[in-house]
């Protein structure tokens, strides 16, 4: 019986990526915009080629098209460098202090990022003397209503946006801890706007408990969240200070001025 050859992935995926890149480059290498004709000599691609590839990017708003004919590097672009920007700022001048606060609880401490319905995780300090059983690794998510941070970002929202989450999210819950219910969690963030702290009380997972505190941008803006993971009996209030001064801290760093935001 005659075996069949194994799949092998095809090159022109990868080629078209490589040329992806190439265009990008080229129009990157301009400050006005290019014609199809000479991004098509500078990168040896046939017109049409070129052509196919632009306007794929150009549907994704990586390259835009002020007339036609001509193509130069879109907003798209701008957004996610921007977005790249402020995460590397945030996890840069989060690191050290993160590290000095969880020398002195020796409790896992962990930097957060919103990413839609999400939180993701971009840096933590943590020991195996901690005792935690559950740590979320770097590159980890979890869903914004059952975590600490996540509650500082839906509280940031406006109503509507909260119950939109509610509805595409369905408030699934993790434990029997979890708030799956949509007037329970707006009585939740209501709590967290009046304090500016946000807490998760074993509804990500049973037996942790954890607290949080906004990180805030230059712009006044919520661009992270600190947080204090911690096995339920050992959590403590006196930590929470700690964590708003760590928090404050980081914002400063960020070029946040609490009395020019609130004039």
């Amino acid at each position: 019986m005659k075996k069949n050859k194994p799949e092998v992935p095809s090159a022109p995926t990868v080629q078209v990526i490589e040329r992806m890149f190439t265009l990008i480059d080229v129009l990157a290498s301009r400050e006005e915009p290019v014609s199809l004709k000479e991004i098509s000599e500078r990168t040896g691609l046939h017109p049409s080629t070129a052509h196919r590839i632009l306007n794929d990017l150009a549907t994704g708003r990586f390259i835009d098209r002020p007339q036609a004919g001509s193509y130069r590097l879109g907003m798209r672009l701008l957004e996610l460098g921007n977005l790249v920007k402020s995460r590397l700022n945030v996890r840069d001048a989060a690191l050290t202090p993160m590290r000095e606060l969880h020398k002195q609880i020796q409790q896992p401490v962990s930097l957060s990022i919103r990413q839609g319905d999400e939180i993701v995780y971009i840096e933590r300090a943590y020991s195996e003397r901690s005792g935690m059983q559950v740590v979320r690794a770097i590159g980890g998510r979890a869903p914004l209503h059952l975590t600490s941070v996540g509650k500082l970002f839906l509280a940031a929202d406006e109503p509507q946006r909260v119950r939109s989450y509610a509805t595409r999210t369905g408030l699934t819950g993790h434990t029997k801890n979890s708030i799956t219910q949509l007037a329970a969690l707006e009585r939740e963030l209501n709590k967290v706007r009046q304090t500016g702290v946000a807490r998760d009380e074993e509804e990500l997972e049973v037996g942790v408990r954890c607290m949080a505190a906004g990180i805030l941008d230059d712009q006044g803006r919520l661009v992270a969240g600190l947080s204090i993971s911690a096995p339920t009996s050992r959590l403590e209030e006196s930590w929470l200070a700690g964590l708003q001064s760590v928090a404050g801290k980081i914002s400063q760093s960020l070029g946040y001025t609490p009395n020019a935001a609130s004039s």
